[in-house]
Order: C-alpha cells, then sequence, then structure tokens
C-alpha cells in the first residue's frame, strides 16, 4: 500500500512538472507573438476604440480601468524585456560556443602576478544548455612569456586533458648544452618546432571530447527510452517481474537495464529479463565497435543480432528498440 502511494506521489509531482513547464513555454510563445508586441507597442488612442490585451489582476477593486490596464502592459512589457533578453542570451550561447576572458588568481604568491587566461565552454545536450565548464591557463615559465599551461579546469575526469595539453601546448624547450654549431643549431630548431603552442586547436579539440561525451550519454538515455526502461531505482522491480516471465503477459527476453560500464560512456552494460547481459562497446563519434552477450550457455549470437539488425551506428539501434515497442 505504501509503495502505491509512493508511486502516486512521484507520477503527480513528474506531472507538476511537466505542466509547469508547458506553461512556461505557452507563456514565452505568447508573449513573444507579433500580436502581443504590436499590443503593447501601440499606444491607446482615447478618441478611438482599441483593442486591450486584460489578464486578471489583484489590484485594488477601486482603482479605474485605464490604471489597471496600463498596470497590465506594464506587465506585459516587463515579461517581454525579459524574454528578449533570455532569447538573446540563448543566442549567444548557441553561436559563441568558444569564449576567453581574463581573470586574477587572487593567491599572493600567484605566478606571472596573478594573470590568468579562461577558456568557457558552451554545450548543448538534449535541447539544454548545460553549465559551461571552464579552463584556466597561465604562464609559469620564466624563459618564456608566451607559453601558456593548464591551471585549473571544471572539465569531467574523463576528457583526456592532460594528452591535449601536451600536443597542443607544449611548454618551451630547455637550454642544451654547448656543442659543436650545425648540430647545436639543428637540435634547437626541433625543439623550438615541438613546443610552439596552438591555443585554438587545444581550445577545439577540447569542446569535441566534452561535446562527444555528452552525446555518448544523450544516447544513453534515447535506448533506455526506447527500450522502455525506467528512471533509476526501477530495475528492481524489473528483475523481479522478470522472475515470473510470460504468466503475467510480459516477455521474459526484454531489456531491463542499460547503463554506462565506464567513465567515458563508451562501453556500455545491458541486461536482460532471463539472465543475460552483454557488453556494447561504441566508438567516439557513436560507431558500434563491438557487441558482446552472454547467455547460460556462453556467448549468444542470436541476441547480439536481434539487438542490432545489422545497425553500423547506436543511433540505428535507438530508432530499432523504438521501432519493436
Amino acid at each position: 500500500m505504501a509503495s502505491n502511494l509512493d508511486e502516486e506521489i512521484e507520477d503527480l509531482r513528474a506531472r507538476v512538472t511537466t505542466l509547469k513547464k508547458q506553461l512556461r513555454v505557452h507563456a514565452s510563445t505568447l508573449i513573444t507573438a507579433p500580436s502581443t508586441r504590436q499590443l503593447l507597442s501601440s499606444a491607446p488612442q482615447p478618441d478611438k476604440p482599441t483593442t486591450t490585451l486584460t489578464l486578471p489582476t489583484h489590484s485594488n477593486q477601486t482603482r479605474s480601468q485605464t490604471e489597471a490596464q496600463a498596470h497590465q502592459k506594464n506587465l506585459l512589457a516587463d515579461a517581454l524585456a525579459q524574454q528578449q533578453a533570455h532569447a538573446q542570451q540563448c543566442l549567444y550561447r548557441t553561436c559563441a560556443t568558444l569564449t576567453t576572458f581574463r581573470a586574477r588568481d587572487p593567491d599572493p604568491r600567484a605566478v606571472d602576478g596573478g594573470a590568468i587566461l579562461g577558456l568557457r565552454i558552451e554545450v548543448v545536450s538534449r535541447a539544454r544548455f548545460l553549465r559551461p565548464y571552464y579552463v584556466l591557463l597561465n604562464r609559469p615559465f620564466p624563459s618564456s612569456r608566451h607559453h601558456l599551461r593548464v591551471h585549473r579546469h571544471t572539465l569531467p575526469p574523463c576528457i583526456p586533458m592532460a594528452g591535449l595539453a601536451v600536443r597542443y601546448l607544449a611548454p618551451p624547450p630547455t637550454p642544451t648544452p654547448s656543442g659543436s654549431g650545425g648540430e647545436q643549431r639543428r637540435v634547437e630548431e626541433k625543439k623550438k618546432q615541438r613546443s610552439r603552442q596552438d591555443l585554438a586547436k587545444f581550445a577545439r579539440a577540447l569542446r569535441r571530447e566534452v561535446v562527444r561525451y555528452h552525446h555518448r550519454l544523450g544516447v544513453v538515455a534515447d535506448l533506455r527510452n526506447a527500450a522502455g526502461i525506467g528512471r533509476a531505482g526501477y530495475g528492481d522491480q524489473e528483475e523481479e517481474e522478470g522472475e515470473k516471465g510470460d504468466s503475467e503477459g510480459r516477455p521474459s527476453n526484454r531489456l531491463v537495464d542499460i547503463s554506462p560500464a565506464d567513465a567515458e560512456a563508451k562501453h556500455l552494460s545491458i541486461e536482460w529479463a532471463d539472465g543475460r547481459t552483454g557488453r556494447l562497446v561504441m566508438g567516439d563519434d557513436g560507431e558500434i565497435v563491438k557487441l558482446v552477450v552472454l547467455g547460460e550457455n556462453g556467448r549468444d549470437y542470436e541476441a547480439a543480432r536481434g539487438l542490432l539488425g545489422g545497425a553500423v551506428r547506436i543511433e540505428d539501434v535507438v530508432k530499432r528498440l523504438a521501432a519493436l515497442r
């Protein structure tokens, strides 16, 4: 009884969240409509009848109708200004996905007088802006004022920050002992070539890795939705029902869990209701590398073929699962 009540409460909360989201969407649509803008921009004329947009108000009943309409118009104008500012911010975040800024390290012992160059990385996942990622760079090399080094960052641990920094933000060359003139010049030239930094390529490669990571997480969520797998914590109930099998009309070979098996979300762990388990490996951009399914009698090739169906990308598996439901 208690579990049923908890489920009803969760369903009601989910419905309230959905309704609030729909209300915000409809309100922004109405505010940004051309007819609404025309009503707000046109000044009322007392000689001619004008069409006014009236809304429910809790103002004092003794207030005149003109003052009430003016108050409503001011409220709509403020809402329109906020909506336009929000739209401008979204447009900026969509177009300027990589931006730089200057900051100062408050540490009194910071190198280079505390000067910091920051990178701001914008990512959109599942039609929403995520919290921006930041990379802070400083110049700790006394022998070179143009070489940068990663000071701090807020990227996920699975992003290969160290490898990208070594590739695109190499440290300055160290002085070599004196030797023959020609040989020393050649060694110095090779060191200079290896130590050249490219901040633009570093930033683009960094954002590419971040976007790939979030796309893989989004694909995992799409797989769970296409397979009809509930939210977290629902897997135990699926396993209990899987033991009953076809007695309740539910197939015993259905999927009960799809989740990332590593930090990079390249390996996916798949579980069936009849106890079979699988491991799917996908590449950086969502291509399927390999799928292995294990059952009671060892490797199950038929289940692997049934899940993939000739798909070469993980998005094709999502479409296939959605079509089979």
